[in-house]
C-alpha cells in the first residue's frame, strides 16, 4: 500500500467493502474451474496491458522532467552529495529498490556507472519507531534529515498521495536546508505537486495504487540512469580539461 491510502478507490456508487471491481471472478460464485482460471488470465492480462500502457504514458511525459531533475542530482553527487529516501508501506519497499539502485549497481549496468552515497530513511526500524514514539510519527524523516542531510544532498520522497504529512513535512525541512527535493506521487499529484517546497515532482497519473507504484519503479529507474549519464558526460569534460588519468580508468 502506497501513503496511507489503503489501497485502490472502488468506482462512485460501489459498496467499498465490495471486491469485485478489482477481482470480479471472487465474486462470481463460480465452481467451475475451467471458466474460473479464463477468468484470472484475462484479468490478469488486462491489468499487465493497463500497466504497461500507464508506463509508457508517464514515461513519455515525464522525459524532459527526468532528464532536468537527473542532471540536478548529478551535480549534487559529483559536489560529494548523499541521496535521502523516503515513503511509507509499500513506497517505502520503493524508496529501498530506488537508494539500493544508486549505492549498488546491477549486474549488467554499464562498468561507467558508479556507486553513489545513497540511503533509506525507512530503513532502521530502530531509528523510525524510536521517533514515532518521542516526538510523532510525522517527524520521523524530517529529524533524519536533521541529524544527517547537508546542502549538497538530495530529498526523494515516495507516494501514491502525493500528501503524506510526514514526507511533506521532511521535504519542507529538506528545502530549507538547500537540499534537492524530488517527488513522486500519483492520482493528481497531492500537495507534492503544488508544492513549492519540492523541484521536481513526478505524478503518476492513476486511480489505481498499484498501477502507480509500477510506473514510479520504471520512472525511478529512468532517473538513476539519467543521473549516472550526467555524471558520465560531466567527468568525461573534466578530463578533455585535465588530461588523461595517469592511474587509467574514469577520473
Amino acid at each position: 500500500m502506497g501513503a496511507g491510502l489503503g489501497g485502490p478507490r472502488p468506482p462512485a456508487g460501489r459498496d467499498p467493502q465490495s471486491t469485485a471491481f478489482l477481482y470480479p471472478f471472487i465474486e462470481a460464485e463460480e465452481r467451475d474451474v475451467g471458466p474460473l482460471l479464463a477468468d484470472l488470465a484475462v484479468s490478469a492480462r488486462a491489468k499487465a496491458a493497463e500497466s504497461a500502457a500507464l508506463q509508457q504514458a508517464t514515461l513519455a511525459a515525464s522525459a524532459d522532467q527526468v532528464a532536468a531533475c537527473g542532471a540536478a542530482m548529478a551535480e549534487r553527487f559529483a559536489a560529494g552529495g548523499r541521496l535521502y529516501a523516503f515513503g511509507n508501506g509499500g513506497s517505502s519497499t520503493d524508496c529501498a529498490t530506488f537508494a539500493t539502485l544508486f549505492a549498488s549497481p546491477p549486474a549488467g549496468a554499464p562498468l561507467t556507472y558508479r556507486a553513489l552515497s545513497a540511503l533509506n530513511l525507512a530503513a532502521d526500524q530502530a531509528v523510525v519507531t524510536a521517533l514515532g514514539n518521542d516526538v510523532g510519527f510525522d517527524l520521523v524523516f524530517s529529524r533524519q534529515i536533521i541529524a544527517h542531510a547537508t546542502a549538497n544532498d538530495i530529498a526523494v520522497a515516495f507516494s501514491t498521495s502525493g500528501s503524506s504529512r510526514d514526507l511533506m513535512a521532511a521535504l519542507r525541512e529538506a528545502r530549507g536546508r538547500g537540499l534537492l527535493t524530488v517527488g513522486f506521487a500519483g492520482y493528481d499529484g497531492g500537495e507534492m505537486a503544488a508544492s513549492g517546497d519540492v523541484d521536481y515532482c513526478f505524478v503518476v497519473r492513476s486511480q489505481s495504487v498499484h498501477r502507480i507504484q509500477e510506473s514510479q519503479a520504471l520512472l525511478g529507474y529512468q532517473l538513476w540512469a539519467s543521473t549516472q549519464q550526467s555524471l558520465k558526460r560531466a567527468f568525461q569534460q573534466a578530463s578533455q580539461k585535465t588530461g588523461p588519468n595517469p592511474h587509467g580508468g574514469t577520473p
